[in-house]
């Protein structure tokens, strides 16, 4: 199984001993929790894509590889060495400074919402994290406070120990003494040309089950007809780029699959709440942007949260899998069996 390269290596005696790491190209700062081994099992600090910080997550069959030099995204998520993450070549070791232009970040991003009313954030969005591993398989990326929108976000990543699965939690800390109101965006580039899976909950807000951006990006369509939207029973299918690209869905059963190319099956989990609002222009819990070209973005996204008072806090939790599933043509497509399988994921 590949991995990143390790920067560090050895015997460590000293329990709970606090090794700090610097990486000079970057300036985000590793902070390795040790214990009385060799390292904490399944954690480390690696290089990968060019950055030399970066802190790697692994068992058996998954590695998992965190970027805090720019952005606090995760740039590999693998089973058996397969990454489903879009992450080209071209943009390695890449970081802010200060004065660029908002990046076209790439692979595991998350972000906070809503798209239409949130301030810039640069320094969320692309500036330096502070990366910690804090156990087995486990880690932290921190972001410095960003004064446009008012907040720094705090991420947990954990891998299991025998499977792919991956909690990846985004806590929105308030630093500001003005009341704000953010939610939950994730925005996830995949490697494209695969098969979305969209389970609908009835009765929905939406005549077809979903509504499409249209241009100039400021139009709701309704009640879209598009070849490449289908639906099968309870679910929607997204088979191919759309018209246009970005979807929006109401769902409230909690995951979405996508069928990536390789013969691996991507699936998010994630808790909804039917009583609360959600703050997108269309209440959507779930967005997706399938664009002309080799990625998929997939977007949970979670409720409004309301933080009055410095240091409120509000967190959303996505579980992600990853599984050998054998890409199915379009006429084989089996949303139930996709949902039998959900339900069995620990």
């Amino acid at each position: 199984m590949k991995q990143g390269k390790r920067v560090k290596q050895g015997s460590v005696r000293l329990l709970l001993m606090l090794m700090v790491l610097s990486a000079a190209s970057s300036g985000s700062q590793i902070i390795v929790v040790a214990q009385d081994s060799d390292r904490v099992p399944g954690a480390e600090v690696v290089t990968f894509y060019g950055y030399d910080d970066c802190i790697q997550l692994s068992n058996d069959s998954t590695v998992v590889i965190l970027c805090p030099a720019a952005g606090g995204r995760v740039l590999k998520y693998a089973l058996h060495d397969q990454n489903v993450l879009y992450l080209p070549a071209g943009d390695e070791g890449w970081t802010w400074n200060g004065t660029q232009q908002w990046a076209n970040m790439h692979a595991g991003r998350f972000d906070i919402g809503p798209e239409q009313m949130v301030p810039k954030r640069n320094l969320l969005w692309q500036g330096k994290w502070k990366g910690e591993i804090t156990g087995a398989r486990s880690a932290r990326l921190t972001s410095q406070v960003d004064d446009g929108p008012g907040v720094y976000l705090v991420r947990d990543f954990e891998l299991s120990p025998n499977s792919s699965r991956l909690s990846c939690k985004q806590t929105i800390v308030h630093a500001t003494d003005k009341p704000v109101e953010y939610c939950h965006w994730s925005r996830t580039f995949v490697r494209g040309h695969g098969i979305c899976i969209v389970p609908l909950t009835t009765p929905g807000r939406f005549p077809a089950g979903y509504v499409r951006y249209d241009p100039p990006g400021k139009l709701l369509n309704m009640q879209p007809e598009d070849a490449h939207v289908i639906r099968r029973g309870d679910y929607l299918l997204v088979t191919d780029r759309p018209q246009y690209p970005k979807l929006g869905f109401d769902s409230m059963q909690g995951w979405l699959a996508y069928h990536a190319p390789g013969d691996l099956l991507f699936v998010k989990r994630f808790a909804t709440y039917p009583e609360r609002a959600y703050n997108e222009v269309a209440g959507l819990t779930i967005s997706i942007w399938y664009p002309d070209n080799d990625m998929v973005e997939l977007e949970p996204i979670g409720p409004r949260e309301k933080l009055v008072n410095p240091g409120d806090r509000a967190a959303f939790t996505e579980v992600w899998d990853l599984l050998e599933y054998p890409t199915p043509d379009l006429d084989s497509v089996d949303p139930d069996a996709i949902s039998v399988l959900v339900d069995k994921l620990p």
